[in-house]
């Protein structure tokens, strides 16, 4: 694991002066990700923020080979990259010390919803490749409709709040948990305000042969309604509420990597996006039980698996 020092040291891969919005947490993940290893990387990206934001032609801020996919296929493409990549060492047109390591990467509604059985497939497959997922809940980048990862109770375009339904009214999709599901060697939850963690758990992702898995908290102002100066602490509290835990599965083995000394209320998290609002008149103090009730049940969940052969 590389300090803070040796990472600012390394060259910069994904450059300044893209049109991702102020307070969007997916330029740090991707940076921070990107330095992570030493090895030639090669990227995809689905189609969502981080592509638009960052391709507007002639402009690029990617100083990687990089393939933007359409919306379903980011891991799809890559295995295909990848396939290629080991056919061309093996015919000698590659040197067999040269060593690449692929990346594909996808916002939740591109990976929870419309990329799931790519995904899926690709890491039944057992392509040597990180997916690395950056979930801000929803789709953002065409509207703020709700995706299979949007928390209980977000009032989203497609599940506003009013008098009909007090926000989306399903719990979300546990992706995480579905990619363990399929036995690969390596699958974690990360949050870029906790820099070391995401960064140790990224290296050892790209080191792992095989299919890996990165699911990151990504903060949205946009669709959250919050402050962009607040998005490093709401994903902070993310994790101190255990909204969103941090943990790995390495070789089926479960692992927690940060307990918070005081467990916050979800209220700390939910009070300062405007997208829960709603949530904070007469009546919302309900949906409000309900959401902490679930995250106590599957932090409990979690602190019991932790240490065991979970598959």
């Amino acid at each position: 694991m590389a300090n803070l020092k040796e990472l600012a040291g390394k060259k910069e891969l994904f450059t300044g002066g893209h049109r991702l919005c102020a307070g969007c947490g997916i330029p740090p993940i991707v940076r921070l990700v990107l330095r992570s290893t030493d090895a030639n990387l090669v990227a995809s990206t689905a189609t969502g923020c981080l592509e638009v934001g960052t391709t507007i032609y002639p402009y690029s801020s990617w100083r990687i080979p990089w393939i933007h996919s359409a919306f379903e296929n980011s891991a799809a493409t890559i295995s295909g990259v990848e396939t290629a990549y080991r056919a061309l060492k093996k015919r000698g047109r590659i040197p067999a010390d040269k060593e690449t390591k692929f990346i594909a990467f996808g916002g939740d509604g591109g990976t929870y919803d419309i990329g799931l059985q790519s995904l899926s497939g690709a890491l039944e497959r057992g392509h040597d490749f990180l997916y690395l997922c950056y979930d801000n809940g929803a789709y953002m980048n065409t509207g703020i409709q709700r995706s299979s990862a949007t928390p209980m109770g977000s009032n989203t375009t497609t599940s506003p709040a009013g008098e009909v339904i007090p926000g989306k009214e399903e719990w979300r999709k546990d992706l995480t948990r579905i990619v363990v599901a399929h036995n690969v060697p390596y699958a974690a939850q990360a949050s870029p305000h906790n820099w070391k963690d995401l960064e140790k758990k990224a290296a050892k992702a790209l080191a792992i042969k095989g299919p890996t898995f990165l699911n990151v908290m990504s903060p949205c102002p946009l669709g959250w309604y919050s402050k962009p100066e607040d998005s490093i602490q709401l994903a902070k509290l993310s994790t101190d509420t255990c909204y969103w835990p941090l943990y790995e599965v390495e070789d089926g083995v479960m692992k927690v990597t940060y307990k918070p000394r005081e467990k916050k209320p979800i209220e700390d998290w939910l009070k300062p996006q405007g997208r829960f609002k709603h949530l904070f008149k007469p009546g919302g103090d309900v949906i409000i039980e309900k959401i902490q009730a679930q995250i106590d049940r599957e932090w409990e969940r979690l602190l019991d698996l932790e240490g065991r052969q979970i598959f």
